[in-house]
């Protein structure tokens, strides 16, 4: 299987945040159509960040170890975010409503991921089940398997969609794949939720301090017990501050397609 970071790696710096837009893409060919990308209060430059200790990860589908407080990130350049032909998505369904990004929460997906070679087709079902609730698209703005693997969700700039009692507008959505009640977070999915967060809180102007889950604004136990503990105890927050925002593109074509392919072969 191939892991995130030698995906990152073998990408190089090709394509980065621009001035005036969230993201580029990239790939081999270009997706003939796009979601809505642009928006209008990501910064002209990412905040300085302090250059934290580096760590070393292996890349594995599952674990039994939830990461430790401790856990420090190594700044990252080109954050690369799996595009969603690449993943299977079907055509958005509907309307967005547009809105500004001023908070941040972190959700999951309820369900024990075991295998991670399933978190392809997970997300298309994920997809399948919320465009049946009447909702345009996914719920989130980004999601994240066992290994690591970040997948493009609705565009930022498009309001999230909720089955519970809050208002999502303004709320960066990103979800982890997997039921945190019942399984512990991967350190690979941790580091890559750190990552997606600290370039979140950049590009939007959102205090890392002020990150919450789910179950922090409606009636839920989203994001799970084992996840929450480490928003409520302010490792998320410190990891984040911690960690050198990285530039994040939107891979696709036959890139997105390889990877995609051996985390579903394994």
């Amino acid at each position: 299987m191939i892991s995130r970071r030698r995906f990152l790696t073998g990408l190089g710096a090709v394509g980065t945040v621009g001035l005036a837009t969230w993201l580029t893409r990239s790939g081999n060919p270009p997706r003939p159509t796009a979601s809505p990308e642009t928006v209008t209060t990501a910064p002209t430059t990412l905040p300085p960040a302090t250059t934290p200790p580096s760590t070393t990860t292996t890349a594995a589908a599952t674990t039994t170890s939830s990461p430790q407080t401790t856990t420090t990130v190594e700044p990252v350049g080109a954050l690369a975010v799996i595009c969603k032909d690449a993943w299977g998505a079907m055509p958005v369904a509907g309307e967005f409503r547009q809105h500004t990004i001023d908070r941040i929460t972190v959700h999951h997906t309820a369900v024990v991921l075991t295998d991670n070679r399933a978190a392809p087709a997970r997300l298309r079902g994920h997809q399948e089940f919320h465009q049946g609730r009447g909702w345009p698209d996914i719920a989130y703005h980004f999601i994240i398997d066992a290994a690591g693997n970040i997948y493009e969700g609705r565009p930022v700039d498009a309001v999230g969609d909720t089955g519970t009692d809050y208002d999502p507008t303004g709320h960066f959505l990103v979800c982890c794949e997997g039921d945190f009640n019942q399984q512990p977070i991967t350190p690979e999915q941790y580091r890559s939720l750190i990552e997606i967060l600290a370039w979140g809180a950049a590009a939007f102007g959102v205090d890392p301090t002020t990150i919450q889950g789910h179950r922090d604004v409606a009636s839920t136990s989203c994001p799970g017990d084992g996840l929450h503990a480490l928003i409520a105890d302010g490792s998320i927050a410190t990891d984040v501050i911690a960690a050198e925002p990285g530039e994040l593109r939107i891979v696709c074509g036959t890139e997105a397609e390889d990877l995609v392919a051996a985390v579903e072969s394994g």
